[in-house]
């Protein structure tokens, strides 16, 4: 076992800390994912803490159990994402788990986006305003954080999977990785690697192509889940590039108010009738995009009003008119950059979090479900073999013992097999219903908040502007 183990004098825990940046964010202190809820409290696993260096995520597991296998009740530890991706693997080489669902490995952290959106905001600067550059800036740090947040809780669910299954969490690895304090022997994967990755995924393809084809499985169970769970997986993928697209048009709306909110505030130094003209074509503007709620056009109408009525006046009241359209340029510009990071940017967020995460996540899921089905094929066609090979040994009288014993042991090991793989698909069945059912409750409740919170927004709105007249 410690051969899986760089022995090295550095403590993992003495991480500096830094400050808070695209570059080096930390994470806090957070409550446990709601979606992995632990058969008992012998094992409690979660992630206590994250730091983001550069290239790499460090991540603290907090671990505590009764169980006598471990060293104490209490550990901390750190570890990164090529770690995780060690154990995952040690799952799925071990044969006597080749029954059972593996919780899919958690995906590779990716700021890349994120960094490089900062960096051409860096690069523009000159062309925007203080204001613009400003609130962009903070839109990207606040995606920055999201996706952070969803990295640290994919590797969390991971962890929580493996530490509430009654079988892995009895697994030697899963006890090295919790308790060890050193780093292990888990290296970043080279290219090598990744075409190794390739080569397997081929493999299970083909063999999940080959077998269906050529084994034939007379259990009608097996039999519709493996037609269900390909046009399941098929139905996800395609369902995750759609909710994928609509977050992003959704973070482009957010986006768009920033720009809005900019122009809105050069009104106070324009004359009257550009003004007007400015304002109508603004209305136009939202009318087309759809943006919020349709009475948004009406709330940008009823500005109009406003300012024409202004319009009108002529002598010194013109100068009192001016006063009143700054002021309603300066709550107008408050109003929209209020949309835009109370509203609409936590919509986009929402979206993401609730529905394309966990569509994206069963979809994996999905596919490791599918990856039993293929290796239960696979010990099926192990099993004809050996009846084949029995039949010729008898026909031949030669080393009949030896094929009849290992036939049987083929026979052992499909039936065992297939019995654990039928509570893994008909718990994987209960877990997904539930699991989308939340999301999309929560995300039914998160919009109606937000609807109510626009609602209420353009009432204050429009009875700021009707005392500013």
């Amino acid at each position: 076992m410690m051969d899986c183990v760089e022995d090295t004098n550095s403590d993992p825990l003495s991480v500096p800390a830094a400050p808070v940046d695209l570059d080096n964010t930390k994470l806090d202190k957070k409550r446990p994912s709601e979606n992995v809820s632990l058969a008992d409290n012998s094992l409690l696993v979660d992630i206590s803490d994250a730091l983001s260096e550069k290239e790499k995520v460090k991540f603290t597991v907090h671990t505590k159990t009764t169980l006598p296998e471990y060293q104490k009740c209490e550990f901390l530890v750190v570890r990164q994402h090529e770690e995780f991706v060690w154990l995952h693997d040690r799952y799925e080489e071990n044969d006597e788990y080749a029954g059972y669902i593996i919780p899919p490995a958690p995906p590779r952290p990716d700021f890349d986006a994120s960094r490089e959106k900062l960096q051409r905001l860096g690069e523009g600067e000159g062309a925007l305003t203080r204001e613009e550059f400003l609130k962009m800036k903070e839109e990207l740090e606040d995606e920055y954080l999201a996706t952070f947040k969803k990295t640290v809780a994919m590797h969390e669910v991971f962890l929580q999977r493996l530490a509430a299954h009654p079988v892995f969490r009895n697994d030697a690895h899963l006890r090295v990785f919790l308790q060890y304090e050193q780093e292990l022997c888990a290296k970043p994967r080279g290219k090598m690697d990744l075409i190794g990755g390739l080569m397997r995924s081929m493999t299970t393809t083909t063999d999940e192509i080959y077998l269906g084809a050529t084994v034939r499985d007379v259990n009608d169970f097996f039999e519709q889940e493996t037609s269900f769970l390909q046009e399941y997986c098929a139905a996800l993928k395609e369902a995750v590039a759609k909710a994928d697209r609509l977050t992003t048009k959704h973070k482009e709306v957010a986006d768009a108010h920033i720009k809005l909110s900019s122009c809105i505030t050069q009104l106070a130094s324009r004359e009257h009738p550009p003004t007007e003209r400015f304002l109508t074509r603004t209305a136009d503007t939202f009318d087309k995009c759809r943006i919020s709620l349709w009475h948004y056009k009406r709330f940008i109408e009823a500005v109009i009003g406003a300012v024409r009525g202004r319009v009108q006046q002529r002598g010194a009241a013109r100068a009192a008119a001016r006063r009143k359209e700054q002021h309603a340029a300066h709550q107008l510009r408050t109003i929209h950059s209020r949309i835009h990071q109370k509203i609409e940017g936590r919509m986009a967020s929402d979206q993401d979090l609730k529905l394309a995460d966990t569509l994206r996540y069963y979809m994996r899921d999905t596919n490791a479900a599918k990856a039993v089905l293929v290796r239960r094929l696979r010990c099926l066609a192990a099993y004809e073999a050996a009846n084949r090979n029995l039949e010729k040994a008898r026909a031949k009288n030669k080393d009949v013992h030896a094929a009849e014993q290992q036939q049987a042991d083929a026979c052992a090991k499909f039936e065992q097999l297939s019995a654990r793989a039928r509570e893994e698909l008909i718990d994987f069945r209960t877990r997904r219903v539930a699991a989308f059912r939340k999301s999309l409750i929560d995300l039914a409740e998160l919009e109606m908040k937000h609807a109510r919170s626009q609602q209420e927004l353009f009432r204050k709105s429009l009875q700021v502007l009707t005392e500013c007249q």
